[in-house]
């Protein structure tokens, strides 16, 4: 890693087969060890049910309130201030229950790449 300021451009979201946007802050091959993406939930959208292999998850959440499913936990309300630990392999999905969009940072060890994601949706 080198020393390096990077700045979010709005343009560079996308819509995720998962049912949220990603915004990525930082995700490089540069920087292996951590990646951070700023995703939104749309109100009343659940994303699906899936998991990270190897990859550590944790989500900061900023805007909105939800519902999240990790692992074996009962489903948990969440807000801003909230910290979510999901550790690798853990099945996880958040809801919106508000009406204002749910934001959250999900900063992954190590960073997130595509072939780490397994869907576990049967819908």
């Amino acid at each position: 890693m080198r020393e390096t300021i990077m700045k979010a451009d709005e343009a560079d979201e996308f819509h995720t087969e998962e049912g949220c946007f990603i915004l990525e802050l930082s995700n490089s091959p540069a920087d292996p060890d951590v990646s951070i993406a700023r995703a939104r939930v749309e109100p009343g959208v659940t994303t699906r049910l899936h998991r990270l292999r190897g990859v550590a998850e944790r989500y900061v959440l900023l805007e909105g309130t939800g519902q999240v499913e990790v692992g074996e936990l009962p489903v948990q309300e969440v807000q801003p201030g909230t910290v979510v630990l999901i550790p690798p392999g853990c099945p996880q999905r958040i809801t919106n229950t508000g009406t204002g969009d749910l934001v959250f940072l999900a900063i992954c060890l190590p960073r997130f790449t595509p072939d780490v994601y397994t869907d576990l949706d049967t819908s």
